[in-house]
């Protein structure tokens, strides 16, 4: 039986470097880099891993509120929803063609014939019980039956080329679990810890309720329950992965958008994912929280995105919260050094 890493005390999270965050918070002999790679492009919107993440972990359940005019019934990473699918609806981009996106997992070509299988006018022989060859299959007959358009209402016609007017754009967002984790700085009684796959995990039961890591995450992850005060989040399943388990949404995700492994595999993937993408027109792909030399130093969970991060809710330059914090301090201390000996030659200049 292989003896567990061994953890000592963490030193400040700002100052560690970027490229095996367990290594360098004191694990010894510390496993691979474990985290996420969430592929948007294949995002359904299914809403599985919020369900897994639930079931899985006995998170509570935040009630039912569509949040207005939409399908996102969770509006954003809180103590209760430790995943979060965003539906984000927006003009189809000009040009837009074989990529693989939302509506168009598959990538297929989109040209007249996929436009034609849309509408119902051709269908391959046998893909419908019944069918003889060149038969409309029954929605394109119902369609005619009711006396709408051929094609149907924009946005229901049943492939890329057909949705003229928009398209979704889904992702599901998660804990970031960055290289430097400013909650870790922050939290004064070591409720958070850094796992040895490299993961921030809350330790709900050491946890004061203080906050200071709420305020401290750069992408507004960590929340408090309202019931009993306590930050909760995304643990990347810590007791999944350590018994060699994948995580529960990425085990639930039915498209594979979600994808969990050691961290530098899962970087050369999705770079070649971007270039695929690229290649059949999406000029928009871009990798999210992959680049070690940003702020945060990468993240242990990271995205492809179809847009700005903006679009998606994401912060465009995170930055750790605690950078700043050895030079205040080293500033703060000789400011006390200052006082100090000012206050020292005064009370012996009066007493000559």
């Amino acid at each position: 039986m292989v003896d567990p890493p061994h953890r000592p005390a963490v030193p400040p999270q700002s100052s560690l470097p970027a490229a095996d965050p367990a290594t360098a918070a004191g694990w010894v002999d510390a496993p691979p880099r474990m985290g996420f790679f969430t592929d948007t492009s294949v995002c359904i919107g299914c809403k599985a891993c919020e369900v897994a993440c639930k079931e899985w972990n006995g998170v509570p359940t935040a009630g039912l509120d569509l949040l207005g005019m939409s399908y996102d019934n969770t509006g954003a990473l809180t103590a209760n929803s430790w995943r979060h699918v965003a539906f984000v609806e927006q003009p189809r981009p000009a040009g837009h063609g074989t990529a693989s996106f939302a509506g168009n997992p598959t990538g297929d070509p989109a040209g007249p014939a996929s436009a034609a299988r849309s509408a119902g006018t051709v269908t391959q022989p046998g893909t419908e019980p019944g069918l003889l060859p060149g038969e409309p299959p029954a929605a394109a007959r119902m369609t005619e039956f009711l006396g709408m358009p051929a094609a149907g209402p924009p946005g229901r016609t049943g492939s890329a080329e057909g949705r003229s007017d928009f398209r979704w754009l889904m992702m599901s967002d998660v804990c970031k679990h960055c290289t430097r984790a400013g909650c870790l700085d922050v939290c004064p009684t070591g409720a958070l810890f850094r796992t040895e796959f490299g993961t921030v995990v809350v330790q709900e039961d050491i946890c004061n309720g203080c906050g200071y890591c709420v305020s401290a995450c750069p992408y507004g992850v960590i929340d408090r329950r309202v019931d009993d005060g306590r930050v909760w989040k995304c643990t990347l399943c810590y007791d999944r992965i350590g018994a060699g388990l994948t995580p529960a949404c990425a085990q639930a995700c039915p498209t594979e958008s979600i994808q969990y492994g050691p961290l530098d595999e899962l970087r050369e993937r999705a770079a070649a994912r971007v270039a695929t993408l690229r290649e059949r027109g999406e000029t928009q792909a871009r990798l999210y929280g992959h680049d070690p030399d940003d702020g945060v130093g990468g993240d242990g969970a990271f995205f492809l995105l179809l847009d700005e991060p903006e679009v998606y809710g994401l912060p465009p330059d995170p930055q750790v919260t605690t950078r700043d914090l050895p030079a205040m301090w080293r500033r703060a201390g000789l400011a006390a050094l200052a006082m100090t000996a000012a206050a020292v030659g005064a009370f012996l200049g009066g007493r000559r």
